[in-house]
C-alpha cells in the first residue's frame, strides 16, 4: 500500500495540469495592435527628397507624378502638395485613368502622415498594375506644412468660395501690367510680389484672416514667395492657389480680360521719351513688337538670338535659383526685386530685353525701367518659356 502512493500522486499531478495545457494550447492569438494593422509600403521617401521634385515652378506634366490618396473634398481640395493630383484609394479603381500612360513614371502617394495608410495602399494597387517607380511620402501634408511650405487649394474650392461669397481673402501676386492686360479672379486683390513690401498695407489687419495667394500657375512661384513673406509676418491661415489665373479661366470658360487697362499702358512722360530713344536700335536691329505696348515678338526674338546676339542685352529677372535650372545663352540675371537698384549697370548703347518664364516679371521689369525714366531701351519677351540646365528652351508666344 506504501508503494502505491507515489504513482497515485503523479497521475493525480498530470491530471491537475491538463486542464492548464489544453486552455493554453485553445487560447486566441493576441489581437493586432493599431501600428501593426497599418499598411506600410516598403519604398518611402522624407520632405527632402519630395521638396526637390514638388516645388514651384515647375512642369508638372514631366517629372514625377504627386498623387493625393485623401477625399477630395474635405482634404484635397482645401489643401494639398501644390501640383498633386487626386486619386482618393477608396475610389483608386474608378480613377486609374488618372494615372500615366508609362508605366516607369516615378509616382509618389501621400496622405495625412503616418497616422494615415491610404498612400501605401493605393501605391500597393498602383503596383499590381504594373507601374515599377513607386514611393511612398509617409509623413504627408502634415510634414510638408510643417517644414515651412504652402499646401494649396484646388480650382472647386475657388469656384467654391466664389460661389457661396465665403470670407477669404484672394490675393493675385502677379505685376499689376499681367493683371491688367488679362485680369484676374472676380473678388481678389493685387499685390505684386516685387512690391510686397510697398503694399502690405492692402493686406487685413486681422491675421487670423485667411488668405489664398495666386499667380501664373505650376510655371509661376510670384504666390508661392507672397505666401511665405505673409507667413513671416505671422499671418496664420495663408495657402495658395497653385493652378492660379490660367487654371480659373479654364475652368470657367472665360477670356483674358485683353485691353483692360490701356491706360495703364499707355504711360506718359518717361515712357515715352525711352521708346524715342529706343528708335535707331530698332531699325538697326529689325526689333519686331509683339501684341502688348513694349513687348517683342517671338519670331523676332528667336531671329536676334541665332543672327545678332551680341547686339542686345538678355536679362533674366527670375530668381537666382530658377536660372539655375537654365537660361538663354548669353543672359544675365538680375532678379527683378534687385532691378531697381541696379539700373546703372544696364546698357544704353544697345536694346535690354527683359526676359522669364511667363512674361510676368520681365513686363514688370519693363515696367519699372521706363516709369523711372531711366533712358535704357527695352523690350520684354511676353511668352512661356521652358528651359534646361544645358541651356536650351522653347518658346511659347501668347
Amino acid at each position: 500500500m506504501m508503494k502505491a502512493k507515489p504513482v497515485a500522486i503523479a497521475l493525480s499531478a498530470v491530471f491537475l495540469a491538463f486542464p492548464l495545457v489544453a486552455q493554453a494550447q485553445s487560447a486566441p492569438a493576441a489581437a493586432p495592435t493599431a501600428e501593426e494593422a497599418m499598411v506600410r509600403y516598403k519604398h518611402l521617401v522624407d520632405f527632402a527628397y519630395v521638396s526637390k521634385v514638388a516645388m514651384l515652378p515647375r512642369k508638372i506634366e514631366e517629372g514625377p507624378l504627386l498623387i493625393d490618396s485623401r477625399p477630395k473634398a474635405r482634404r484635397y481640395d482645401t489643401g494639398h502638395i501644390p501640383g498633386a493630383i487626386n486619386i482618393p484609394d477608396t475610389s483608386f479603381e474608378k480613377m486609374t485613368h488618372l494615372l500615366p500612360q508609362d508605366k516607369n513614371r516615378e509616382l509618389i502617394f501621400y496622405c495625412q502622415g503616418p497616422a494615415c495608410d491610404l498612400s501605401s495602399k493605393s501605391a500597393l494597387k498602383a503596383e499590381k498594375l504594373g507601374y515599377t517607380n513607386i514611393k511612398v511620402y509617409d509623413p504627408g501634408i502634415p510634414d510638408w506644412e510643417a517644414q515651412g511650405e504652402n499646401a494649396s487649394v484646388s480650382t472647386d474650392f475657388i469656384l467654391k468660395i466664389l460661389a457661396e461669397k465665403m470670407d477669404i481673402v484672394l490675393i493675385d501676386a502677379r505685376p499689376a501690367r499681367r493683371v491688367a492686360n488679362e485680369g484676374t479672379i472676380p473678388g481678389a486683390i493685387n499685390i505684386s510680389d516685387t512690391n510686397f513690401e510697398k503694399e502690405v498695407d492692402k493686406l487685413p489687419a486681422d491675421k487670423m484672416k485667411e488668405i489664398i495667394y495666386f499667380c501664373q500657375g505650376f510655371a509661376c512661384d510670384l504666390s508661392e514667395k507672397s505666401a511665405k513673406k505673409a507667413k513671416a509676418l505671422g499671418y496664420k491661415n495663408v495657402r495658395t492657389f497653385a493652378g492660379g489665373h490660367p487654371a480659373y479661366l479654364a475652368a470657367t470658360g472665360a477670356q483674358p480680360a485683353a485691353g483692360m487697362a490701356q491706360a495703364a499702358q499707355n504711360m506718359a512722360g518717361a515712357m515715352t521719351q525711352a521708346a524715342g530713344a529706343m528708335a535707331g536700335a530698332v531699325a538697326a536691329i529689325a526689333i519686331e513688337p509683339g501684341k502688348d505696348k513694349g513687348s517683342i515678338s517671338v519670331p523676332s526674338f528667336e531671329r536676334i538670338l541665332k543672327e545678332n546676339p551680341s547686339q542686345v542685352a538678355l536679362i533674366d529677372v527670375r530668381d537666382a535659383k530658377d536660372v539655375k535650372t537654365g537660361t538663354f545663352p548669353g543672359a544675365i540675371n538680375i532678379p527683378m526685386n534687385e532691378l531697381e537698384k541696379k539700373l546703372g549697370e544696364l546698357p544704353k548703347d544697345k536694346p535690354v530685353i527683359f526676359v522669364c518664364s511667363t512674361g510676368a516679371r520681365s513686363g514688370e521689369a519693363y515696367d519699372t525701367v521706363s516709369t523711372l525714366g531711366s533712358g535704357i531701351k527695352a523690350y520684354f519677351l511676353d511668352a512661356d518659356v521652358s528651359f534646361t540646365p544645358d541651356n536650351k528652351y522653347t518658346i511659347k508666344g501668347r
